[in-house]
């Protein structure tokens, strides 16, 4: 990744939490110098104090990037640190749930270029997946820059619209847990048909992560390869006719879980 612009102008990091230090990591993995970073966080880590990062201390004037990876409801506090740094000089990128990007205008000022992100939580082993969009100050460099700090903690989507936000977050954002409770319910059920609890685990978790390795590798869509694996009259048959079942299983169940985390998100983004 080109690194060059944020080496030389700086780039601060408001809010180094679970998020923050993975993107941070993955940045100085990439070769950013420690001492073009400014991280702005009430308590930082004893891994981010040996990092060589400055830390609290004052501000570049007009650094690259100003990313901000607080939790919402740190938000309100957070902003007027960073307030100074708007109105065109720097990008901003937002990788803080909930928080639309009107609201950063109004904090920075109109002509601020702001990047939203929504990432997810396998981006603290650089497996995540984040979803992007630009508001009307943020050029192609802009948006090509963002990019690349964000592909530090694994791939990245442009969305259309910040509508999509919302969708996103049901899917994506909130989606490793519904994957981590079917590992749970999974396990649970190895469990009842007569496995001990350990190696019904360990038999679920590598379950879901093989075939969650083998859907990205594939070139077969997801669906053919569940046909792939169903013999007719089968064990895997038995199961899928009662998980594809249209009222009690999977198709229902999921379409009604991602709707509520979409409203929820919504909702969110009103308060």
């Amino acid at each position: 990744m080109d690194m060059s612009r944020v080496a030389e102008q700086g780039l601060v990091l408001l809010g180094c939490g679970k998020m923050g230090s993975a993107m941070l990591a993955g940045w100085l993995d990439h070769g950013l110098p420690a001492a073009s970073v400014w991280v702005i966080d009430p308590y930082p880590s004893d891994w981010l104090k040996a990092q060589g990062v400055n830390i609290n201390t004052p501000l570049p004037e007009s650094p690259a990037v100003v990313l901000v990876a607080v939790k919402p409801q740190m938000m309100g506090e957070a902003l007027p640190a960073i307030q100074a740094l708007g109105g065109g000089g720097s990008l901003f990128v937002s990788v803080a749930a909930g928080t639309s990007i009107a609201t950063f205008e109004d904090v920075l000022g109109e002509g601020t270029p702001i990047v939203r992100a929504m990432p997810n939580t396998p981006a603290a082993i650089r497996q995540g997946i984040t979803a992007m969009i630009g508001n009307a100050h943020v050029s192609g460099d802009d948006l090509d820059l963002a990019e690349n700090l964000l592909s530090a903690i694994g791939e990245t989507v442009r969305l259309s619209d910040e509508a999509q936000i919302d969708a996103v977050t049901g899917v994506s954002g909130s989606g490793p847990a519904y994957v981590f409770h079917l590992i749970e319910t999974l396990a649970a059920a190895g469990q009842a048909q007569g496995l001990p609890h350990e190696l019904a685990m360990k038999l679920a978790k590598s379950t879901v992560a093989g075939a969650g390795a083998l859907a990205m590798a594939a070139e077969e869509d997801p669906s053919q390869l569940r046909v792939n694996v169903t013999s007719p009259n089968g064990t895997t048959q038995a199961a899928l006719e009662v998980l594809m079942h249209e009222a009690e299983g999977f198709p229902n169940l999921l379409h009604r879980a991602v709707k509520a985390a979409t409203d929820r998100s919504k909702e969110l983004g009103r308060e």
